[in-house]
């Protein structure tokens, strides 16, 4: 889900279960059995049919009319929805959620301040927001410079790239701007200092 529609031609598992995936599944194991999880920006459902297998109710939407369509003739027992980024999704699914997950997708939206308010409307109170997306910072900046991988990482070619290029302080800003309460830092993958993203766990005051 972003402001650049994706192409998926499968259902199957994404690069990042690997390594952000099980930092997701342990934030929500914490906060008990039986939450409802929307998944915004769930691309093909592969996750969001993970999450349902952990027991979880989920519902998950993407601006991706392929994805989408990847997802219910997959997994035709979720609910799933082409929806963008800013919509009312408290009108759109008519419900509140315990919890909602995003991965990798706030670096793709031109309006990250939108969303995030869309994000804590549609979430109880009390209800948490677990976010990830590609980590920077002074030392894997530094490291990207020294190695000459400046031009590759940034990827200013990239149809449909990231387009916001967020840290820690950054993020954490943005969502508290919004109202959150950030809980919880994470760096997944690599080595600490240069991880390939980070996981950021936020919850609505209530």
């Amino acid at each position: 889900m972003s402001d650049h529609h994706y192409v998926y031609d499968s259902g199957e598992q994404v690069w990042m279960d690997a390594y952000i995936a099980p930092r997701i599944v342990a934030e929500l194991r914490a906060l008990g059995k039986h939450l409802c999880v929307l998944d915004a920006g769930c691309g093909n459902g592969h996750f969001t049919a993970r999450l349902a297998e952990e027991g979880f109710r989920t519902i998950g939407f993407d601006s991706s009319e392929s994805g989408i369509a990847h997802a219910q003739a997959t997994h035709p027992e979720i609910r799933f929805e082409v929806a963008t980024a800013y919509e009312d999704l408290r009108a759109r699914f008519d419900t509140e959620f315990d919890a909602c997950v995003c991965i990798e997708v706030i670096e793709h939206l031109f309006d990250p301040r939108l969303f995030v308010k869309r994000i804590l409307d549609v979430l109880r109170p009390g209800g948490v927001f677990v976010v990830s997306t590609p980590y920077h910072g002074y030392v894997k900046n530094l490291a990207l410079a020294a190695t000459g991988r400046l031009d590759g990482h940034y990827g200013a070619l990239w149809d449909g790239g990231h387009i916001k290029f967020w840290s820690r302080k950054t993020l954490t800003q943005l969502l508290g701007e919004a109202g959150f309460e950030v809980l919880r830092f994470q760096g997944a993958g690599r080595l600490p200092l240069l991880w390939k993203s980070m996981v950021i766990t936020a919850r609505k005051p209530g």
